[in-house]
C-alpha cells in the first residue's frame, strides 16, 4: 500500500509542485497509476484512499476521490458510511468537496436516492464543507435525471440564510444546474424567495435563465 503512495508522490513530483502542479495533469497520473493496481475491488480500492487521503495533500486527495468513483458499479450498503466519513474528516475546501460530490458521492446517491435523508442532516453540520456537500452533491444525480425522490429545494431552504458565502455559492450553483430540468420549479422558488435569498445564491441560481427572465427575477 505505502508503495502505491511513494509512486503517486513520485509522479507528481516529476511533474511539478505547488501552483505548477496541473489538476489536469493530476488526473492524468491517477488514470495511469490506477490501471497498475491489480486488486480493484473496493475493499483494496477505498484502503488505498484511506491512505491517500490521510497524507492531506491535494493532489492524492484527487487520486483517491477519482479512484473511489472508478469502482462506483461496486458500491453498496457500506459505502456511504466510508464517504460520509471522508466528507468530514478529509475535506477541507471547496474543492475537495466539489472533486469528490459531483462524481463519487454524487454517483452514489444517485444510485440510491434513499440516501438523501442523511444529506438533509448534513445542512446544520458546523463544518462549512458539509453544509456546502449537502447541496453540491445533489448536481451529479439532478444531471442525469437520477433524482427521482429527492428534493433539492429542502436544502436550499435549509441553507437559505447560511453564514458562509461558499455555503452560498454551493446551493445556489445546484439551483442553476436544478433550472436546466425544472425551469418553471426554479423560478417559481426565485420568485417566492427573492426578497429572503442572500444575493450569492441568488445570483448563481439565475445563470441559466435567458436575459429577460434574469432581468425581471432580478428587479425590486
Amino acid at each position: 500500500m505505502d508503495d502505491i503512495v511513494a509512486e503517486a508522490r513520485n509522479r507528481l513530483e516529476r511533474l511539478g509542485k505547488g501552483d505548477d502542479l496541473r489538476k489536469g495533469d493530476v488526473r492524468k497520473v491517477s488514470s495511469e497509476l490506477y490501471k497498475t493496481l491489480e486488486d480493484k475491488s473496493t475493499d483494496n480500492v477505498f484502503a488505498l484512499c484511506d491512505r491517500l487521503l490521510d497524507e492531506r495533500e491535494w493532489p492524492l486527495g484527487i487520486l483517491a476521490y477519482d479512484w473511489a468513483y472508478r469502482v462506483r458499479r461496486q458500491y453498496d450498503d457500506k459505502t456511504f458510511a466510508i464517504f460520509e466519513r471522508w466528507l468530514k474528516d478529509y475535506v477541507t475546501g471547496w474543492q475537495d468537496c466539489d472533486d469528490f460530490c459531483t462524481h463519487a458521492f454524487g454517483e452514489l446517491l444517485a444510485q440510491n436516492n434513499e440516501l438523501f435523508t442523511y444529506v438533509i442532516e448534513w445542512t446544520r453540520d458546523p463544518n462549512f464543507c458539509v453544509r456546502r456537500a449537502s447541496a453540491v452533491v445533489l448536481i451529479y444525480p439532478i444531471r442525469r435525471n437520477r433524482y427521482e425522490d429527492i428534493d433539492p429545494f429542502l436544502i436550499s431552504d435549509a441553507l437559505m440564510h447560511d453564514s458562509h458565502h461558499l455555503v452560498l455559492q454551493g446551493y445556489g450553483w445546484m439551483l442553476k444546474v436544478l433550472s436546466q430540468v425544472e425551469r418553471d420549479s426554479v423560478h417559481d422558488y426565485l420568485l417566492k424567495n427573492k426578497s429572503i435569498m442572500p444575493r450569492t445564491a441568488f445570483r448563481y441560481a439565475l445563470e441559466k435563465f435567458d436575459e429577460e427572465t434574469r432581468a425581471r427575477l432580478m428587479k425590486d
